[in-house]
């Protein structure tokens, strides 16, 4: 199958073919002419909406009121839009009106120098990638390495707030300076972030903090005063301890986890944050997912645990503690942190991999060995089932008839006819 970028050139050149000027245009522009690899290629075009779906054959009309569609081509999916200028923006997100227009006010209506620059991908007279059309000066701050708003900041940071987050993103993850008339309209128009959607806030602060650039992002935000209305809290100056000394693949729950660490040890001067309060707080201001916000809180409670109650666990907790999903982001965040402390967890878990079965051996039992050994499924199964493979964690069970006899024990001790309750195991 082709690639996405030979996907985007077919479509150019048909739309070409059929007389329309086009070009690729936007973020994929920007890469490519830093040596990166785009995630995705979109098309700019004279093409009206209407000559766009009569020359393809699968079209979506994700955005046609805006002369936006999307473009199946040799399995990828890619944006094709047409040449518009925009009215006000009453409600700082869409435009209230759009007028299909020119390539030059298409380009001085997007958000970043950088960002508004297209490509003729299929003019050989230009050195590859192809001919760039540059209307606003992003090729100079490109060579900068310059976040430049087109036109005046304050007018397109008025336009679209997250546009402020935006800029963050885009400097941070590209290793950019922020233009300071772009920077101070930013540092104005901080507040007025209160006004975009929680679900859009979210979804930069996902791609932030899930990049390797993301305490220099969490930095900026903090420098901005966009921390506040991102994280719907306090503005807080943090040291990104934590933040900083995560892996590069750190999860985007563990970075969110490592950073409100941070900012909360900033404010309280205390290790760890009231986790019942921080995750549904947190959910609540990015819109996290189910997962997200389940991750988030484990990680938080795990650290709290490394760091709090692990020396004192039992064998099989501290064993179930390191099998757990939660374990290794927890500890990434504790030798941030702390060095030594993670370096103490870790030489307890090399101790446990070494002890009887290792840290997270195959049980024993299951409940279809119980139910075959004549017990009747209920409640207590899973309370039978938990002790004996802590048990078998602390080796004092080796085998399945020993656990089969641990189980029977433990089931005759709970039965009501032993009102006492089941003995210690």
């Amino acid at each position: 199958m082709p690639d996405a970028r030979s996907a985007a050139l077919e479509i150019v050149a048909a739309l070409r073919s059929a007389g329309h000027e086009s070009y690729l245009a936007g973020g994929c522009v920007r890469d490519e002419l830093l040596g990166l690899k785009p995630d995705d290629y979109d098309v700019a075009t004279a093409a009206r909406p209407d000559a766009v779906r009569s020359l393809f054959r699968s079209v979506s009309e994700v955005g046609v009121s805006f002369g936006v569609m999307l473009v199946r081509q040799r399995g990828h999916v890619v944006e094709v839009a047409t040449f518009r200028e925009e009215g006000a923006y009453t409600d700082a997100r869409r435009p209230d009106q759009v007028r299909f227009s020119t390539a030059e006010a298409d380009a001085r209506r997007r958000d970043f120098t950088v960002n508004a620059l297209f490509l003729d991908p299929l003019d050989d007279s230009a050195p590859p990638p192809g001919r760039v059309i540059d209307f606003v000066g992003g090729l100079p701050d490109l060579a900068r390495r310059l976040i430049r708003a087109v036109g005046a900041p304050d007018d397109r940071l008025a336009e679209d707030h997250l546009r402020a987050l935006r800029a963050v993103r885009l400097a941070s993850r590209l290793g950019f300076e922020i233009d300071p008339d772009t920077n101070a309209a930013i540092e104005r128009h901080s507040s007025e972030l209160r006004g975009v959607s929680r679900e859009r806030i979210g979804d930069e602060a996902r791609k932030m903090l899930g990049h390797r650039s993301r305490a220099v992002a969490a930095a900026r935000l903090q420098e901005l005063g966009l921390d506040a209305p991102t994280l719907d809290e306090p503005p807080t100056r943090a040291p990104l301890t934590a933040l900083h000394g995560l892996p590069a693949d750190a999860s985007f729950p563990t970075a969110l986890a490592a950073w409100s660490l941070d900012r909360l040890a900033a404010r309280d001067g205390g290790p760890h944050a009231d986790v019942s309060l921080l995750a549904p707080r947190l959910r609540r201001a990015l819109c996290l997912s189910n997962d997200e916000s389940a991750a988030l809180r484990a990680v938080l409670e795990g650290v709290a645990t490394l760091e709090g109650r692990w020396a004192a666990m039992g064998v099989a907790a501290q064993k179930r503690a390191a099998a757990s999903d939660w374990f290794e982001p927890a500890l990434s965040i504790v030798s941030a942190r702390s060095f030594p402390a993670a370096e103490a967890v870790r030489a307890r878990r090399s101790e446990l991999a070494a002890l009887g079965p290792g840290i997270a051996p195959a049980a024993l039992l299951t409940g279809d060995d119980l139910i075959g050994a004549g017990l009747a499924p209920g409640p207590s199964f899973k309370r039978t089932l938990d002790a004996v493979y802590d048990a078998q964690l602390e080796g004092r069970v080796a085998g399945r008839d020993e656990a089969l006899a641990l189980a029977l024990r433990l089931a005759a001790e709970a039965s009501p006819r032993n009102p006492g309750g089941p003995a210690s195991v």
